[in-house]
């Protein structure tokens, strides 16, 4: 069960928000912007209902009674709308009104969070007590203070559950520090009301932050904590909890399992089982789920921003693990990034047709840490070959692999985005983060990507170790650059944090910085720092982000970057023209006998004309004619079948060079004639 979602649609009700306005303390005590709030509450309990069922996807028509300006009650974030016709124009009504829900959603958030539970978010509840954790003294003592609203919410939701399922064993997965709190307080619940119930945690926050847990406290709570891939530990745990073997005094073998054993944290790991192949787990299954009841949210007023929170996507990994693994900032020590397992396109194509029909979903989001680009070609030529049509998007690293033509493929087969790292637009610290790429890489990639319809998002990072003042001023600039160029739509600054799993946490020294780590009986993952730069990175924060803001919004280019920050700020000294010169240098990529040949564009018309042939080729939006030499024109519609995206060809360049050589003369001077550049540009790609 997705307790989240379950308990989001009791409180966002009619019913929940009468009860919120009814814990309400002593106005005299609370903002303005809530005072506001209480004052419409009536609005708030009238229209809560139908707002809900339309970013559940029902009622559709109500977006546009949304849009009109009299529908909804309007608090504090309404103040911050962004710039809507940029975003949505005239005739994104849906959209629009997403968005204008999701302000409506937020302003009863900003409610709840000063007037009932002070730790309340829809997505991260009580995060901050799940950060840099080392200790769990804070976040016990918020464990075992009086339940809050939520938690009862929570509690009563789950206690059905648990009384129709009469479960041995309850497993959490914790994946964000947002998750932390009320898995702790659900658990604590099933231990007093249940306690013959088992009860784990796994997921990412536990595989990240928790490997050197010590606290017996923590036991109090969860019986079991595993780490890394889930599969195997929970099966073990299953085996033996249902053959009552798991008592602790006798453990049978565990793997990657935290226990409490005689007053002490005891890790076993004895079991000398394999974990289970990538292959071997199966299509994730959806059926318990209440999928009609998720809503649809637009946070922020960017087409590549709600891609994470709009509409839902089916989850999966083409491979497990980074193909790369190599980024000094990126715990890749850790197994769900060192060990590198990809699947093939087929058992992905499988998988994806199961999930569609179990779902009635064709969305796709591919979580891997890095999408390998070989595989993605593999994946795009299965689902063209099976003509499935389906959205998908992942994240990728911007390398030279990502052509033009690659590009116009995986646009073809419904790849709509991808989101990748620049990380800090310097060639000097990319070399030292290891990334593998360079700016003018990045900037060529985004170029074929954003030139075949697929949006670009791009992290970008500041404060990395020995990042000067100066490499911070010239990465905006190309940064700058970038988006006024348009072959980049969306981004993000993020702050340098060092983790306790990276290369630079692992040794600070090489990176020229003290590491001041903690005692950690908790959690273990961010650590402090300090720069043996001295400078305060803090104080650029606001100005990136405000630039960006203006950027992913076509604007503000001509504006001088000393106008973003309220300090004194070197010149840059990127070349104004950097990024575009960087585009103007030819992509020297010689095709490899391997690589292989595709035609995307429909079945051929072929008119005979003399001694030549009038050939007319369509594509989804366009169509062209040529006129060749009636034999070539001959060999050339064959070979054109037999390489079209439908018949799953497997022919590689190399093939359809020794092809035409039998019949012709040299095939270069053919494959780089007028003619053939038409048909690459039109529909003929080599990937």
């Amino acid at each position: 069960m997705d307790l989240g979602i379950e308990v989001t649609n009791v409180l966002l009700s009619k019913k929940g928000l009468h009860e919120i306005f009814k814990l309400s303390p002593n106005k005299d005590n609370i903002s303005t912007n809530a005072h506001r709030i209480f004052a419409l509450r009536e609005s708030y309990i009238n229209t809560i209902n139908e707002i809900i069922a339309f970013l559940q996807g029902k009622n559709q028509t109500l977006a546009r009674v949304i849009c009109s300006g009299n529908f909804l009650p309007q608090a504090g974030r309404f103040q911050q709308l962004d710039d809507m016709e940029w975003a949505f124009g005239s005739m994104g009504i849906q959209d629009k009104a997403k968005y204008l829900s999701t302000l409506y959603l937020e302003d009863i958030a900003d409610y709840i969070k000063e007037c009932v539970d002070e730790n309340f978010g829809f997505s991260r509840y009580a995060e901050r007590l799940g950060r840099s954790a080392n200790s769990f003294d804070e976040l016990y003592q918020y464990i075992e203070n009086s339940s809050t609203y939520i938690d009862a919410i929570s509690w009563t939701t789950l206690k059905q559950n648990i009384e129709s399922i009469n479960p041995q064993l309850i497993c959490f997965t914790v994946p964000f520090p947002g998750n932390l709190y009320s898995s702790f307080k659900m658990a604590k619940n099933i231990k007093i009301h249940n306690p013959e119930i088992k009860t784990a945690m796994g997921g990412g926050f536990a595989n990240t932050e928790l490997r050197s847990l010590s606290d017996i406290r923590v036991f109090d709570y969860f019986d079991y904590i595993t780490l890394d891939d889930g599969e195997l530990p929970i099966e073990l745990l299953h085996s033996n909890i249902t053959n009552n073997n798991l008592d602790n005094s006798n453990l049978n073998l565990l793997k990657r399992t935290f226990i409490k054993q005689e007053d002490k944290v005891v890790y076993n790991n004895f079991s000398l089982r394999s974990d289970y192949k990538q292959a071997d787990l199966g299509t994730p299954d959806y059926s318990d789920l209440l999928l009609d009841k998720y809503i649809s949210v637009i946070e922020v007023a960017n087409p590549m921003h709600s891609l994470w929170s709009d509409g839902r996507w089916n989850k999966l990994t083409m491979a497990h693990g980074c193909y790369w693994g190599k980024c000094t900032f990126c715990d890749i020590s850790l197994d769900y990034i060192k060990n590198y397992e990809p699947l093939t396109a087929k058992l992905l194509v499988d998988r994806m047709e199961e999930m569609i029909a179990q779902t009635g979903e064709n969305n796709f989001h591919f979580v891997d840490e890095a999408a390998p680009p070989a595989l993605m070609r593999s994946l795009a030529l299965e689902i063209l070959a099976r003509n499935i049509k389906l959205s998908w998007w992942t994240n990728i690293r911007f390398e030279k692999s990502f052509t033009y033509d690659l590009c116009r493929l995986l646009a073809a087969s419904g790849c709509i985005a991808v989101s990748g790292g620049l990380e800090v637009a310097s060639n000097r610290l990319l070399e030292l983060i290891q990334k593998g790429v360079t700016v003018e890489q990045v900037a060529q990639v985004t170029r074929n990507f954003t030139e075949t319809g697929i949006m670009v998002h791009s992290y970008l990072m500041y404060a990395y170790p020995t990042q000067t003042v100066q490499e911070t001023i010239d990465s905006l600039e190309m940064v700058r650059q970038l988006f006024e160029l348009g072959i980049i739509q969306s981004g993000f600054w993020h702050q340098f944090a060092l983790t306790a799993h990276s290369p630079v946490g692992i040794n600070p020294e090489k990176y020229k910085i003290t590491a001041y780590q903690n005692e950690i009986t908790f959690a273990n993952n961010d650590i402090a720092f300090e720069d043996s730069t001295g400078i305060d990175h803090n104080v650029f924060s606001f100005g990136l982000k405000k630039s960006l803001f203006n950027y992913m919004h076509g604007i503000c280019f001509d504006h001088p970057l000393q106008n973003w920050f309220d300090f004194e700020i070197p010149e840059t000294t990127i070349s104004p023209n950097f990024i575009e010169a960087c585009l103007e240098k030819p992509e020297f990529n010689s095709i490899k006998e391997t690589a292989k040949v595709i035609w995307l564009g429909e079945k051929i018309k072929v008119e005979p004309q003399n001694n030549q042939v009038k050939m007319t080729f369509h594509n989804k939006i366009d169509c062209i004619e040529i006129t060749m030499d009636s034999e070539k024109g001959a060999w050339l519609s064959i070979i054109l079948n037999e390489l079209s995206y439908k018949n799953d060809s497997a022919l590689t360049f190399g093939d359809v060079k020794r092809k035409f050589e039998t019949q012709f003369d040299d095939f270069t001077i053919f494959w780089y004639s007028n003619t053939l550049d038409l048909l690459k540009d039109f529909a003929l790609l080599v990937v």
